[in-house]
């Protein structure tokens, strides 16, 4: 592996002229201004006071920047792996507890290896079976359950920590008497600031102004007077190196944890990575790269007090939209969120939280996609019952039980939809020598006393019965048999010994029933196995031909030629003298 390769930002050394240095420095400014109250308000989603998220902005983007191959992704503190870390972590410590906070910092750390060990060895392909109905199904009950979390900063209760969201909803409703109208008056205020900024210009940093005006409010009118409550104390300086606490019982209990947040986290980042990179098409996202990528971001991370960080849909936007060229506005961000952490933290005593509900909760309105939910319905319906399945299941059970049956209902689908693959009936299109569906081609004619099938997947194990069931069932269906039956295998892309057999099993069936049985277009890779394993061969090269029409063809010439000379036997045969 090359220099360029494991360290794709030295591409951009040569490459970069001073207006890239002046987009990725305008882009750097753009997104460490959102990030800084992102990330502290994201801490306290995930349980963890606010510098923690602060923490996330420094050496995580450092190294991604460094090692990762998208050029305007932005990773950092994100709402889904906050709720996600809390949702797991909460049921084994309390939120803001020493012991929490080092399960919290250790939990980033495993993450981290679980994802750079999936890129070393290049297994992120099994991201994969997690289809994309489950992941909008999971995101929307996630920003469900993220909303009704913030609850007692928008009211103002003291809110226990439940198991379910209904429990939590059921005690604010109890309690709704206690709310601080101050608190809501301020939360609720705040968000219509932020979307009255967003539409007047997306560039207009609006969570930092109602940072800010929030701030100097309660300053200038006083704590007492508002009754809300604040950040109060954020440690001022760089966050020091540090071992997290590691020990085999508390790999064990947060193992679910590690699990869920390594999952999400990578499609949630590659996902990203694609879509910018769709955009600008001047350089190639490489997966196993990005896994390593924000594996050792999050291992550095965590050795610096840094929350589970991830690439950021909205900040990973801005960088794009303020015109990011490279990831060194991803390194000039982290020279800022420094900066910060060095000299601006004690102005964050006087922030109210109710502020940084506001922010996380018109964050997390981007998560719930109606719009996509609307389409599976029309396309879809089966993928629309999946992505609904696992809403209703990470509303009612939780986030990690969502998951979980989010990625047993892909692999099952998966699996279904490999057992009972499409078969096509195949007919001739007039005036050419091309076949095509005859569910689908109106002017496609079947040839006479002849069975074109076309099998579209993989032939294995999974699907051989379901074959070999299908056309049989074909066959013994129409009104009159068939005198041959061929098989187009130009869309088989796939086959083991299994398959293989049943295509044995097949001949042999169709040959008791005096039907012939060819086979046609297999490709390359099938075709080798099936010549290595002697069944071509077996079968009788004759019986093989390169398409469709050349198997129909030398059949008809067969059938004319039989047919001639069983005339021509019937002709010679002598007139046999009639007995009176």
């Amino acid at each position: 592996m090359n220099l360029k390769s494991f360290f794709p930002i030295t591409e951009n050394f040569s490459t970069h002229s001073s207006k890239d240095w002046r987009k990725d420095i305008i882009a750097g400014i753009t997104v460490a201004v959102m990030l800084v109250p992102q990330g502290m308000a994201y801490a306290m989603l995930a349980g963890m006071p606010p510098i923690y998220g602060l923490y996330g902005g420094l050496i995580p983007l450092l190294l991604y920047a460094i090692l990762g191959t998208s050029r305007q992704m932005s990773i950092g503190p994100v709402a889904i792996s906050a709720l996600l870390v809390l949702a797991g972590v909460s049921q084994i410590a309390d939120p803001m507890t020493p012991e929490y906070i080092s399960l919290v910092i250790l939990t980033g750390l495993l993450v981290g290896i679980a994802q750079m060990l999936l890129g070393v060895f290049r297994l992120g392909f099994l991201v994969n079976f997690i289809s994309h109905p489950v992941i909008v199904g999971f995101t929307s009950a996630a920003a469900i359950i993220i909303a009704i979390s913030q609850l007692k900063d928008l009211l103002g209760i003291s809110i226990p920590r439940f198991s379910h969201v209904s429990e939590t909803v059921e005690y604010a409703f109890n309690h709704f008497y206690e709310t601080n109208w101050v608190t809501v008056v301020l939360c609720i205020g705040s968000i219509i600031v932020m979307l009255i900024l967003k539409k007047i210009n997306k560039a207009i940093p609006g969570a930092l102004l109602v940072v800010i005006v929030g701030t100097l409010l309660v300053y200038f009118l006083g704590e007492e007077k508002m009754g809300i409550d604040l950040v109060k104390d954020v440690p001022q300086g760089l966050p020091i190196f540090q071992m997290p606490e590691m020990s085999w019982e508390k790999i064990q209990i947060l193992y679910p944890t590690i699990f869920t947040v390594t999952i999400i986290c990578i499609v949630e980042s590659i996902a990203i990575a694609k879509v910018l990179q769709a955009k600008h098409g001047d350089y190639q996202i490489r997966a196993n790269q990005e896994l390593i990528a924000l594996g050792i971001s999050k291992i550095g991370g965590a050795f610096f007090q840094s929350i589970p960080t991830s690439g950021s849909f909205t900040r990973s936007a801005v960088n794009n939209e303020s015109g990011a060229r490279s990831g060194f506005a991803s390194i000039f961000t982290a020279i800022l969120i420094g900066l910060t952490l060095v000299f601006l933290t004690p102005l964050f005593y006087f922030l109210p939280k109710a502020i940084l509900a506001a922010i996380i909760l018109l964050s997390v309105k981007s998560l719930f996609d109606w719009q996509e939910a609307k389409h599976l319905w029309k396309t879809h319906r089966s993928d629309f019952y999946m992505m609904l399945t696992t809403f209703i299941v990470t509303l009612a059970l939780g986030i990690e039980e969502g998951v979980l049956a989010g990625v047993v209902l892909s692999i099952c689908m998966v699996l279904y939809r490999s057992s009972k693959p499409h078969i096509a009936i195949l007919g001739k299109l007039p005036g050419s020598i091309n076949y095509r569906n005859i569910d689908r081609f109106e002017s496609a004619k079947e040839p006479e006393d002849i069975l074109v099938i076309r099998f579209d997947d993989q032939l294995y194990f999974g699907n051989a019965s379901y074959f070999q069931e299908t056309i049989q069932e074909l066959v013994n269906e129409r009104e009159v048999i068939p005198k041959m039956v061929l098989l187009d295998a130009s869309s088989i892309h796939g086959m083991d010994s299994t398959g293989l057999h049943t295509l044995e099993e097949m001949q042999k069936y169709l040959k008791s029933r005096n039907i012939t049985f060819f086979i046609s277009g297999m490709i390359g890779p099938v075709r080798d196995f099936a010549t290595q394993s002697c069944f071509i061969e077996r079968m009788g090269e004759q019986n093989y031909f390169l398409n469709i029409h050349q198997g129909v063809t030398h059949f008809k010439n067969e059938q004319e030629g039989l047919e001639k000379t069983l005339s021509l036997i019937h002709i010679s045969e002598p007139t046999r003298p009639r007995l009176i």
